[in-house]
């Protein structure tokens, strides 16, 4: 080796040393300082059990609550369930945002790698004094690499991780007020139904009486009292046909539209007339814990609270200084052919940093508002608690009380039923009057649609304590979306 080579070799050679052992250095850095606060899960103080229930609450049947429609044992209402949850609109946006959610996270993660930049350039240049043509080519390559020695970009990394879950858990959200609201709507179509077969039969009857008497009116031996009467009961009764058809129509429509089809595209497939669903279970409610494990907007809120918690650190780590490796390679040549072996080369490399040294506070105020945001998200939190043990509270009670009144009616619509038989057996032998016979008919009319109505306002009721309680979404939207199954990978 030349003496001069040699010199020059040796000059290099304690750069590069420094060089390596200042990476090695900010590597072990990097690894060591995350900036603000790690996130905590919330503890809140919750009731023991529910003020509507007495004695000691059940343990909660996760699988009934995950297929509560299930156990209405309806073919019809499992098949809108499972087409509202794979077509409607809402559910589709939902999932939208999720995916959404997700490149953002995958955004905010690639600010952890390095960055490669690839440059060229072929120039032609005349110059008119001297008539000469000259060509330049160049390429070149630039890396950079900021190293988030105070965990800067991983609380972004975790903030976006979170953001991701609570966009999930919104989705999940709008899929349990989905099932709930198509539940809804099949039993108000069913109990419309069934309404309008009591009052086209209660019309039935009215009119074989009115006939008979108008029969009787015909010879000569009728009382135009009561065959007035009883015409105005006839048509009081066929009035409420129209707006039972409206509420129908407006069932089918709705029903359509919630599986993501035009209104009246389900009118042929639900024209057959069925009884509204029964059902006789033991529903397991479980303790107020168990709903903060299942609601979505509650498990919502906890997410958006762990990602405003890792947003704070987000920002603190704006308040020290950042370095970042960079080098670049770059060739030249007079053709584009001895572009890659010309010896005209240059590069570069070496750690630089930077560092707000006067901003104004503009930092420090920045990681307040992050922190008032993130007591503003626990707020948030305890507000959806509070919302979801109202709602059950709530729903608690009117199931319990619209039972209590099914109860009712199917004794007063009984003894209706056999008043109205006895008042016209009555009138028959000429101990009533006809006005008798008309009270009896419009009573048993009245309790026989009340009972009808009630029937379906238990299943809505009990529809809306699954609700309540956060059932349904988890059986449906991974199968729905298995593709969303996989959401906290990658």
């Amino acid at each position: 080796m030349s003496e001069k080579i040699k010199n020059r070799y040796e000059r290099r050679v304690p750069g590069r040393y420094h060089a390596i052992i200042i990476l090695i250095g900010l590597l072990v850095l990097a690894g060591c300082a995350t900036v603000g606060p790690d996130y905590v899960p919330p503890e809140l103080q919750l009731p023991k059990q529910w003020n509507s229930i007495s004695g000691d609450a059940q343990k909660q049947n996760a699988k009934q609550l995950a297929k509560w429609w299930e156990a209405l044992n309806d073919p019809m209402l499992t098949s809108l369930i499972n087409r509202a949850a794979a077509d409607n609109l809402d559910i589709k946006e939902a999932r939208s945002r999720v995916r959404q959610a997700r490149l953002q996270r995958l955004k905010t993660k690639s600010s952890l790698f390095p960055m490669l930049d690839a440059s060229g350039a072929a120039r032609k240049s005349y110059n008119s004094n001297s008539r000469d043509e000259s060509e330049l080519y160049t390429a070149g390559f630039d890396a950079g690499w900021e190293l988030d020695l105070f965990g800067g970009i991983r609380r972004a990394v975790e903030a976006s991780q979170a953001d991701l879950e609570a966009e999930n858990e919104s989705l999940h959200d709008v899929m349990v007020t989905l099932l709930a609201e198509v539940a809804v709507n099949y039993i108000d179509l069913r109990t419309y139904q069934a309404r309008l077969t009591v009052a086209k039969s209660n019309v039935a009857s009215q009119q074989e009486t009115w006939e008979l008497l108008n029969a009787l009116s015909q010879a000569g031996r009728g009382d135009e009292l009561a065959l007035t009467q009883a015409r105005y009961n006839l048509e009081s009764s066929r009035s409420r046909i129209p707006d039972l058809n409206t509420g129908l129509e407006a069932a089918i429509n709705r029903l359509s539209v919630l599986i993501g089809q035009a209104p009246g595209s389900l009118r042929a497939e639900l024209a057959d007339v069925r009884p509204i669903p029964s059902v006789s279970i033991e529903l397991a409610v479980g303790v107020p814990a168990d709903v903060i494990r299942q609601r979505p907007d509650i498990r919502q809120a906890e997410r958006e609270l762990a990602a405003q918690t890792a947003r704070i650190g987000e920002a603190e780590a704006d308040l020290y200084p950042k370095f970042t490796l960079s080098g670049s390679i770059g060739l030249e040549a007079l053709s584009l052919d001895k572009l890659f072996s010309s010896t005209d080369q240059n590069w570069a490399f070496g750690p630089s940093f930077s560092w707000p040294i006067f901003n104004a506070d503009n930092i420090r105020n920045n990681v307040k508002v992050q922190a008032e945001l993130q007591n503003q998200a626990f707020i948030r939190y305890e507000a959806a608690v509070l919302s979801a043990l109202e709602d059950i509270e709530n729903a608690l009670v009117t199931y319990a009380n619209e039972q209590q009144k099914l109860k009712n009616l199917q004794i007063a619509a009984d003894a209706a039923r056999s008043a109205a038989e006895l008042a016209e057996q009555q009138y028959t032998t000429g101990m009533v009057g006809f006005s008798d016979v008309l009270d009896a008919q419009r009573s048993l009319l009245s309790f026989e649609n009340d009972l009808v109505e009630t029937r379906g306002s238990v299943l809505s009721d009990l529809i809306r304590l699954y609700k309540a309680l956060g059932g349904g979404w988890q059986s449906i939207s991974n199968r729905s979306n298995p593709s969303l199954s996989k959401i906290n990978k990658g």
